[in-house]
């Protein structure tokens, strides 16, 4: 059963990335690139569309195959991201572009393999709740408002991990929906920090270094829900010798080819970054 769980990964990876790519194109194009004028865009709209559809994908594959084989063939929308960006700007993807995705892909599997499963039912109470939403903004926030000041790649870095913790407490809030116990206001409140992520992501596509921003987003979302799960949902951290090294290993991996990655991918054209 485990090869039809890979295949269905790795389509739902294809869609994602090519989502993602079709939604950085737009954003790059709008000035401001504000969800009111992208919802507009025919090309943005299909985006989501792949997105939602990548998705669903990867929750039919994790019913045909263990969540350790399904969330590694997830790392894969980064590798498939790029080609998907460079072929809408007609160029090819630069080789360094490829490299860098790869060692941070790598990291990325070697993160996702040294976390436990956790198997219990997830509780999250009132006012643990409110800390989770509370800390999550209170984190984008300052990301924002240092990327004000920052260089465009790293802007476009901060504004994405801005996004992803935000995507990682809604992804930690509908864990609970799904298989633990819940107040009836979470349910209304798991949309809010996911528009939220959705507005500030496409402000960092907006900027124009996608690789860095894509990457970026793919790193801080399951980290943080990582990071939620096990302080707020006692969900287990990696423990002994062999994962804290292969942890701190995979997230050298990451950091390195997140940092060649901004040096290598190239900003949108100057003219896409004009409204039509």
């Amino acid at each position: 059963m485990s090869v039809p769980a890979a295949g269905l990964a790795l389509l739902g990876s294809l869609f994602f990335a090519l989502g993602a790519a079709l939604q950085q194109f737009e954003a790059a194009r709008v000035s401001p690139a504000v969800l009111a004028r992208l919802i507009r865009r025919p090309r943005w709209l299909l985006g989501g569309l792949a997105i939602v559809a990548g998705t669903a994908l990867h929750i039919v594959a994790l019913k045909y195959g263990p969540l350790t084989l399904v969330q590694p063939m997830g790392v894969a929308s980064l590798l498939f991201a790029l080609p998907c960006a460079a072929a809408l700007r007609r160029r090819r993807p630069a080789r360094g572009e490829l490299v860098s995705a790869a060692v941070i892909a790598t990291g990325l599997v070697g993160l996702v393999l040294v976390v436990p499963v956790h198997a219990g039912e997830p509780r999250l109470t009132t006012a643990e709740a409110v800390v989770l939403l509370a800390a999550a903004a209170a984190v984008a926030l300052a990301l924002c408002l240092t990327a004000r000041r920052a260089s465009p790649a790293a802007r476009a870095c901060l504004l994405a991990t801005g996004a992803g913790v935000l995507y990682g407490a809604t992804a930690t809030l509908t864990r609970v929906l799904v298989d633990g116990e819940w107040e009836f206001w979470f349910l209304l409140a798991v949309p809010m920090p996911a528009l939220i992520a959705l507005a500030l992501l496409q402000r960092a596509y907006a900027v124009g270094h996608f690789g860095v921003a894509f990457a970026a987003l793919q790193v801080a979302d399951p980290l943080t829900a990582v990071a939620f799960g096990a302080l707020l949902l006692g969900e287990p951290l990696p423990t002994g010798p062999a994962s804290m090294i292969t942890a701190l290993v995979a997230a050298a991996l990451v950091a390195a080819g997140t940092a060649a990655l901004a040096r290598t991918t190239p900003m949108s054209p100057s003219h896409e970054a004009t409204a039509r």
